[in-house]
């Protein structure tokens, strides 16, 4: 098992990573004292562990499991009432424990719930997607989307733990692996080139699910993002860089009702487009850009989109919420394993859209 720690003013948290872990959540919980355990989950990931984790965390206090649809187009209100329902109904105090065991939807929509039951109580993020165990159930990011916009609604606030069992990437869908492979070529893209180069060598190795390759991903994506939460916890100067690929991505989403591609697709085909744009721009060399697009294939990812409308990207993009003042700014690369933020001149937005198949 690895263990990556982040640190933030006044308290900090452990990311769990290794294999078989769930079977040892009741010890990792346990020292967290809670009066009751609302365990949330999907359903198709609820009935391959909501019941032996339910089981082991009986052992330290009253569990109800709740169940939500699975998908992105699950991520809004009514999911937060299900579980703000049952948290009522079950007598959840300002000690009780939200567990979130499922991918990035369950994570965030549990986490949000969460943050405004009772005006907070405590959760834990149980991982079980390789995209929730390299990205979203680390640093504190919890929401629902808006019909106009992706994690409009939210609030920051921090998980008490993550436990990340690699065990449970074996039943995930190949499809599912590929989103998530994205947001392990972003944390080098970003912020580390020596990491960028070894994930594309190790692609096959990670599609091939090889514990080792992927425990060693999950703990340096990991490293990366809490190094940076540390720094910026509340998004206000460098977290956003971890926003790379996820302007164009958001509206990728957003444009084909968040139920077309997955989160990590539209992020991987927003990173090439990203791409394209900084060296539109002047930043990122040209010979920068096939290792991108080749190394975001190769994960098994899209690199194109087309039919989409140039004109409702952009208007998506204007409402998104890293906007200001309704200008867009992008996460833009300055060389592999350098980001900055910036805005860009509308004629290279529109040129980098037209040249992604937008219409």
């Amino acid at each position: 098992m690895q263990r990556v720690t982040v640190g933030l003013p006044g308290r900090q948290y452990d990311i769990m990573i290794g294999a078989d872990l769930l079977a040892r959540a009741a010890d990792f919980i346990a020292p967290l004292a809670p009066t009751r355990i609302a365990i949330v989950t999907g359903a198709a990931v609820g009935a391959l562990y909501a019941d032996s984790l339910r089981r082991a965390l009986q052992t330290i206090a009253g569990v109800v499991t709740i169940t939500l649809p699975d998908g992105e187009t699950h991520k809004h209100w009514s999911s937060v009432s299900t579980i703000l329902d049952a948290l009522v109904d079950s007598g959840a105090d300002r000690k009780s424990l939200i567990v979130a065991l499922g991918g990035g939807v369950v994570g965030d929509v549990a986490g949000f719930a969460a943050a405004i039951y009772m005006r907070g109580i405590r959760f834990v993020q149980v991982p079980t997607t390789l995209l929730a165990q390299v990205d979203s159930s680390v640093g504190g990011k919890t929401g629902i989307n808006h019909p106009q916009g992706k994690n409009l609604i939210g609030a920051f606030h921090q998980p008490q733990l993550v436990i990340s069992d690699t065990s449970t990437l074996r039943t995930l869908p190949d499809r599912e692996l590929s989103a998530g492979l994205a947001e392990v070529l972003k944390h080098g893209l970003l912020a580390d080139s020596d990491y960028f180069e070894e994930t594309t060598r190790e692609l096959p190795a990670l599609r091939g699910r090889d514990a080792g390759a992927l425990t060693r991903a999950i703990a340096r994506s990991c490293q990366i993002k809490a190094g940076i939460v540390e720094r910026d916890e509340r998004e206000s100067g460098e977290r956003a860089l971890l926003n790379f690929g996820h302007t164009f991505g958001h509206a990728i989403e957003a444009l084909t009702g968040f139920d077309r591609w997955l989160h990590g697709e539209a992020v991987g085909c927003g990173m090439v487009l990203a791409a394209d744009l900084s060296h539109r721009v002047g930043l990122l060399p040209r010979e920068s850009l096939d290792p991108i697009r080749n190394a975001v294939q190769a994960a098994g990812l899209p690199v194109h989109i087309g039919g989409l409308s140039a004109e409702a990207a952009t208007r998506s993009m204007r409402g998104d919420k890293k906007a200001e003042a309704g200008e867009i700014r992008f996460i833009l690369l300055e060389r592999i394993g350098q980001a900055v933020q910036r805005a860009v001149p509308d004629r290279a937005l529109r040129d980098t859209l037209a040249a992604g198949g937008y219409v």
